[in-house]
Order: structure tokens, then C-alpha cells, then sequence
């Protein structure tokens, strides 16, 4: 069991404290013990000799996935852009020609609840075969009350229906609406004084995040919309210095935001800040790859203390992917991370920037009992087979559903 509570900076993030054949005993939906199965038998008898018991022998065992950000729920797709920025468009170019964001948010609003949900469900179930059993899920593909509200409440149904565990971050913020060009103070009034109370007062969303870059949201527009989720109990997130330097990185550290995400082109200043902060970076290395944008600095923001995490942005306009073992190898191939930092990247500080670090993220006694087991023989062969899932079984609060990579139940 470890000590360290909180993310995991610095080398802390390459102690992955591996158990040679090891067991986890579990109970109902929680982790009772781990260690040598001949020591369990001893210390917990009568559980051991009631309990079922999975062989992982060869495999590797280890904590349920945490994407700590995604933009799950939304209509369409949009391969059409994917060809224009083969072709030489980039991607504000696209944006402020209708595309991006805007051409999701059509999709979206013109997309029925039933529909998304069954998409989304879908996704969900993506999302699960490749061991992921926590989703972060951002509205923001509606850009109005009813849209917005229709996206939470599709996460909010999946959460209560589908074995993945999702978390909800309001995004009413992530693009200005065509109508409200020239008035983009006009729209930041509505986030804040229509919105927000809104979805705090039905709570339909743990977190509040927008998209602080040049030509959306200003930082001193964007620290108004977090101070404001703030003071209603919502815990601010941001997109942070994706295409330009925009000092997203500092305003993170100055209003406490949990995480700041995408960090591209994030500055020394910020990094230094973000790590005084205990601010913990969501990085999305699918997004630089899809985009072919720099990646962002990785290496440098572990070396300066900055808590890492990383996470696959699944969305249709840039990174349209569900595959966070994917992400992982990214991570190191791209980004100069180690195999032991994009495990701790994806396990216990994805938790923490969910704020659920006290429950899940690793296998330590009482946590909750969400476990993958892998078809390789040692961690370092998870990113040595690159572009590959090699999940076998996911036990998720306790029971089995995922085995031999197949789904047990219709979600």
C-alpha cells in the first residue's frame, strides 16, 4: 500500500510498485487485500475459501484506466475536416470558416436524446474493452441551455446505466456562437448568469471548464466564467494554451483550477506556476498527432514538478479516438515520458483530476474494485506493442465485464 497521497510529481511518478504474483482479494465492490495468495489465505481465510478465483498467471494486473478528458457526447463526426487539413487547412482556419466546433454543435443540437445516448453508449463500450472504467465527459456541443443540458443528461443517464463510471464537466464555454459574434461579452453573461446556476442547481456537473485561447475566451473572460462556477460549487478546469500562448497555463494556477489541459504551447512561467499551484496537467497527445501540432512538454513539466496526466481528448474534430493504451504510447514515443510515468499518468493522477484519487487510480485496500488484467508478461510490453489492446478482462466494482476481451452484457 502506498503512503503518497495526492497526485504523483517528479519521480514519484515512476514508483508503480509492482507485486511479483501478486493476488487482490476482493469483497462486494472493494479491494480487501493484495499480496501473496499464501499470505491471504492466512490473514482473510474464510474470504478466500468463498471466493472465485480469476488466473491471470503470465499477465499483468493492474488499476482500471482513468481518460480524465473527453468530449463523449455529441453528435456526427467530421472526417471531412480531416481531409481538408491533409490538404493544407488548419485547424482555426476551419473553425472560423464554420467548421470545428461549430459543425458539431449543429450535429448536436439537430441529434435526439435517444440518439446521442445510444452513440454515446456505444462509445462507452469502445471505452471499456480497452480497460478504461472511469470517463470524463464535457458538454459544450451545444453552446446553448437546451443543447447543453441534453448532452449532461445523456452522461448523467449512461452513469447511472453503463458499468464505465462518468464524470460530468459543464462546457458551455467552449466556443462563442456564430450569433453572438461582435457580443462575445453578451454570450460570457449568459454562461455565467443563465447557465451555470442552472446546472449547479440541478446538478448535472461536478466540474466547470472552458476554452481559453485567442479568438474564443479572453483570460480575463475565462476567469470570470471559473470564478463564477466557483462560487456555485463547481470546480474549474480549463483549456489552456493549445494553439497559441495565451497565459491559460497561469490563469490555472491563479484561480486553483484542478487540472489544465492540452499545455502545448504552455510557458516556462505557467509551468512554474502550475507546479507551485499543484495544478495537475491533463496532456493529449492524440490531439498534437492528429492535428501534427507540437506536442506538448511533457518531460519538462514532470522534471519541474508539475503532476501529470494524460488523457485521450476523445472528440470528432481532434482526436477521434477511444483508444487510451494508444495515447499512452504517444506519451512516451512523442512526449519523453518514461513507461512507469504514463502508467502513473493514467491510473492514479487521471483520478486526482478528477478529484476521485481517494477511490480509484490503484490497487490499495478499500478502494474500489476496478481492475484490468492484461495480455502481456510485464508492464514494459504494454508500450513495446504499440497500437495494440492488449486488455483481456475488466472487473469493474467488483465483477467481471469484460472477459477474454469480449463484453459479458448488453450495457
Amino acid at each position: 500500500m502506498s503512503n503518497v497521497r495526492g497526485p504523483r510529481t517528479k519521480e514519484k511518478m515512476r514508483e508503480i510498485a509492482i507485486v511479483e504474483n501478486g493476488s487482490i482479494l476482493i469483497e462486494e465492490d472493494r479491494i480487501v487485500a493484495v499480496g501473496a495468495f499464501e499470505q491471504l489465505e492466512v490473514d482473510f481465510p474464510e474470504l478466500v475459501k468463498k471466493a472465485k478465483i480469476i488466473d491471470a498467471s503470465g499477465k499483468v494486473v493492474m488499476p482500471g484506466l482513468v481518460d480524465c478528458h473527453t468530449h463523449l457526447v455529441h453528435g456526427g463526426t467530421r472526417e471531412e475536416e480531416f481531409n481538408m487539413r491533409l490538404n493544407g487547412s488548419t485547424y482555426m482556419e476551419i473553425m472560423n470558416a464554420g467548421g470545428g466546433i461549430h459543425a458539431t454543435t449543429k450535429l448536436t443540437r439537430d441529434t435526439s436524446f435517444d440518439d446521442l445516448y445510444e452513440k454515446t453508449r456505444q462509445h462507452l463500450d469502445t471505452f471499456l474493452k480497452h480497460g478504461v472504467t472511469t470517463v470524463e465527459a464535457k458538454s459544450g456541443y451545444g453552446l446553448d441551455w437546451e443543447t447543453e443540458k441534453k448532452q449532461l443528461e445523456v452522461a448523467k443517464k449512461l452513469q447511472a446505466t453503463h458499468d464505465v463510471d462518468v464524470i460530468s464537466t459543464f462546457m458551455g464555454a467552449h466556443a462563442v456562437p456564430r450569433d453572438y459574434k461582435g457580443r462575445e461579452d453578451e454570450f460570457v453573461e449568459l454562461v455565467i448568469l443563465d447557465m451555470l446556476p442552472k446546472v449547479a442547481e440541478q446538478e448535472l456537473a461536478e466540474f466547470n471548464d472552458v476554452f481559453c485561447e485567442k479568438g474564443v475566451f479572453t483570460p480575463e473572460q475565462s476567469k470570470r466564467i471559473l470564478e463564477a462556477g466557483k462560487a456555485l460549487g463547481l470546480t474549474p478546469k480549463i483549456h489552456a494554451d493549445e494553439i497559441e500562448p495565451y497565459k491559460g497555463a497561469e490563469l490555472a494556477a491563479e484561480v486553483g483550477a484542478i487540472s489544465a489541459e492540452h499545455l502545448l504551447v504552455a510557458s516556462d512561467e505557467g509551468i512554474q506556476k502550475m507546479a507551485e499551484a499543484g495544478t495537475i496537467a491533463v496532456l493529449l497527445p492524440g490531439t498534437a498527432f492528429f492535428l501534427r501540432a507540437p506536442f506538448a512538454r511533457g518531460r519538462l513539466m514532470i522534471d519541474e514538478g508539475v503532476p501529470v496526466a494524460i488523457s485521450t481528448d476523445f472528440n470528432p474534430g481532434s482526436s477521434p479516438t477511444m483508444s487510451l493504451p494508444f495515447i499512452m504510447n504517444l506519451a512516451c514515443m512523442h512526449m519523453g515520458m518514461t513507461l512507469e510515468e504514463v502508467l502513473t499518468a493514467t491510473t492514479i493522477n487521471a483520478a486526482y483530476a478528477l478529484n476521485r484519487g481517494e477511490q480509484i487510480g490503484s490497487l490499495e485496500v478499500d478502494k474500489k474494485a476496478d481492475v484490468i488484467i492484461l495480455d502481456v508478461a510485464n508492464y514494459k510490453q504494454l508500450q513495446y506493442f504499440y497500437g495494440m489492446n492488449h486488455t483481456n478482462t475488466v472487473i469493474k466494482n467488483g465483477q467481471v465485464v469484460v472477459q477474454n476481451g469480449i463484453l459479458l452484457k448488453e450495457q
